[in-house]
């Protein structure tokens, strides 16, 4: 079994930045692939950004350029840089960790972009 805890939400004006953390332990095998997702109200969850054990990133295209992902493979944790954020960013945040085909999720942190 998985355990994700985030940590790092909050409230912040337009263009402001934002660094969640998402610590991992439990069963955890290398060659996993660690995530982001979001979820705004009455909109269905959808990808932030991934990156692999071995470092490839893979981003939606909403926040290119805006977000960088990145993990600590010894610490277990993979990390959201948020810079430019924009109102349309804000949703609950969800840690994902994936090995082959079984999912774990956080709990979730609350993101909100005043404007």
């Amino acid at each position: 079994q998985v355990q994700l805890v985030e940590s790092g939400g909050g409230l912040v004006q337009a263009g402001g930045s934002l660094r969640l953390s998402c610590a991992a332990s439990g069963n955890i095998f290398s060659m996993n692939t660690m995530g982001w997702y979001r979820q705004a109200p009455g909109k269905q969850r959808e990808l932030v950004a991934t990156i692999t054990w071995g470092g490839t990133r893979n981003y939606a295209e909403s926040v290119k350029g805006r977000f960088t992902i990145s993990r600590d493979n010894a610490k277990n944790t993979v990390y959201l840089q948020m810079n430019s954020l924009k109102p349309e960013d804000t949703a609950v945040y969800y840690c994902n960790l994936r090995i082959v085909t079984m999912d774990s999720w956080g709990q979730g942190t609350q993101v909100t972009v005043s404007s």
